[in-house]
């Protein structure tokens, strides 16, 4: 019986590992079925194992390092087979997501996101800082193996490392609110979110597949989501628009036509970017103002409590009296 606690900790962090793995692997292949090649090499515009690798170290902690590891070794060898270059791949992709784990926590990081400095954390250390690391790993491999000339260096590592903060700042979002929901689901707008949904899933098509430019329209439908239903809403709404987008972009459609490679690369990106630090910093200003609302008014409504009592020549509730004192 000693050893009861002890083996079911292990079978717990094998189950764990397994399923973290499982889910970075499966996110490894939904980022894979669109590419773009820049600079002779390809890769994904958003790369969602690492949003699902920060999320899952966020909710379980660093124990999830190995089944990123894992997960990033059955990615890599879906691919090609287990060089050395592969291998300094393998701890790129996992030493990225676990430094900006480290990071954000070092900062008191909150997962429910509900403030504006949770969520420029997120942005400027989990995203644009940590990638840096698979981005300058992975790109230095190639132009160690001569896979890349030395002059298309800056654009492919660009390319790299937009695409993997990109699976940051989208995918991570999504994944903490369907953490943190608890059902039963109470929600009191839901003739509102359906009309939301349904004009979204009309307009973002329309948007993204005009041959005019039209992609501004959707960043009323943004702000109308974080308005009502803060991070939820608004990173939903980030997340269908930025999948048609990368669709559009690499099939060549919409206000994509006619562009060079690196050109929509750089368009997508910058609409995929902006629309996405857009959700998700007003989405954090929004609950922060709600937050401190809600504590002004709970610190009124104490205070007008203690003041009805001190007009009624009653003591206040939870202090002591004269009679009381030692």
């Amino acid at each position: 019986m000693v050893g009861t606690p002890d083996l079911r900790r292990t079978a717990v962090f094998a189950i764990e590992t397994l399923a973290v793995a499982l889910c970075y692997y499966a996110a490894g292949r939904l980022g894979l079925m669109r590419e773009l090649v820049v600079g002779g090499a390809v890769f994904t515009p958003i790369w969602p194992p690492t949003g699902v690798a920060l999320a899952c170290l966020l909710i379980l902690g660093i124990r999830a390092w190995a089944g990123i590891a894992l997960g990033s070794l059955l990615v890599i060898m879906s691919l090609t087979s287990l060089r050395p270059a592969a291998i300094g791949n393998l701890a790129g992709n996992t030493a990225a997501p676990v430094c900006a784990y480290l990071m954000l926590r070092r900062v008191g990081f909150r997962t429910d996101l509900a403030r504006l400095r949770d969520g420029l954390a997120l942005v400027f250390l989990g995203a644009l800082t940590a990638m840096l690391i698979s981005s300058t790993v992975g790109v230095g491999l190639l132009l160690l193996t001569d896979k890349i000339d030395a002059h298309s260096f800056w654009a492919v590592w660009l390319a790299w490392w937009v695409g993997d903060a990109m699976g940051v700042l989208i995918v991570t979002p999504v994944l903490l609110v369907l953490h943190t929901l608890r059902r039963p689901l109470h929600l009191s707008r839901w003739k509102e979110a359906t009309g939301l949904a349904l004009i979204t899933c009309a307009v973002v098509p329309l948007a993204i597949h005009s041959h005019v430019s039209l992609l501004f329209l959707i960043y009323p439908l943004l702000i109308w989501a974080a308005l009502r239903f803060q991070l939820g809403g608004s990173m939903l709404c980030a997340l269908f628009a930025s999948v048609l987008a990368t669709i559009a972009a690499t099939d060549r459609t919409g206000p994509f036509v006619h562009l060079t490679r690196v050109e929509v690369m750089i368009k997508l990106q910058a609409f995929n970017g902006t629309m996405a630090l857009t959700a998700l910093l007003l989405s954090a200003v929004i609950a922060e103002q709600r937050n401190t609302r809600r504590s002004v008014e709970q610190a009124c409504q104490e205070l007008a409590e203690v003041l009805e009592h001190l007009t009624a020549g009653d003591t206040p509730p939870g202090r002591p009296t004269k009679d009381d004192d030692p």
